[in-house]
């Protein structure tokens, strides 16, 4: 966050805001910048709204619910995109590589010159075998290497400030996060609900996708960039 809030930024932009986390932390640590979120999930945009009131900064952040395309008209001086490349790409469940090009040549164009970025994306980790694909796209070439990822951060006009990668401990914590929901559900309602077993098997595909699959593979690598 110091990256993005010193020094101050006038305007925040955040494409694939979800719950506006990351965007609050900024206008927190920025009380003169204000601040938009974008995300096409509605009830994301209603929790983050939620989270801006809680803190008093509602009257620095707006959040619109809408697809990430509808809103490149406004460009700021520190922008976020965090996981949310799919916006400028084909749909997810077209099973198609991810888009970074198309993806970083639309937020070079959001951020005003000399503005940050702060970028972060999927990435290959290790070598991708069958059974790390399979739960995913089921291809090779889904995402790339953090090397050639830096290529064409560099290739779209970005100077590379600083970068990193989550580590496999970080990817544990965030799947067993994932996979909470559906404990919290069986723990919530009977055995012999209905719907108790299919929760049941999600559950178990979900830790034998990760465990038995990408886990170590699948990565996320995340850049400080000056456009």
């Amino acid at each position: 966050m110091a990256f993005l809030s010193d020094p101050a930024p006038a305007e925040v932009l955040d494409m694939g805001c979800g719950w506006g986390e990351l965007l609050l932390r900024v206008l927190t640590s920025a009380p003169q910048a204000r601040g938009r979120g974008v995300d096409s999930a509605s009830v994301s945009i209603d929790r983050a709204r939620q989270q801006a009131m809680a803190r008093g900064l509602l009257n620095r952040a707006t959040f619109d619910s809408m697809p990430g395309m509808e809103a490149q008209h406004r460009l700021a001086d520190a922008v976020i995109c965090i996981g949310a490349s799919q916006i400028w790409g084909p749909p997810v469940e077209d099973a198609q590589p991810l888009d970074y090009a198309a993806a970083l040549c639309a937020l070079r164009a959001l951020v005003l010159p000399g503005g940050r970025l702060v970028y972060g994306e999927a990435i290959w980790s290790a070598t991708p075998h069958p059974a790390a694909t399979a739960p995913l796209a089921g291809r090779d070439d889904e995402f790339l290497t953090v090397d050639a990822l830096r290529e064409q951060i560099r290739a779209a006009g970005f100077e590379v400030v600083d970068d990193d990668q989550a580590t496999v401990q970080e990817w544990d914590v965030f799947e067993a996060g994932y996979r909470d929901r559906f404990t919290r559900w069986l723990e919530a309602h009977d055995d012999d609900h209905p719907a108790a077993e299919q929760v049941r098997r999600q559950y178990e595909e979900q830790r034998a996708a990760y465990e038995e699959g990408y886990r170590g593979v699948l990565g996320m690598a995340y850049f400080c960039l000056r456009g």
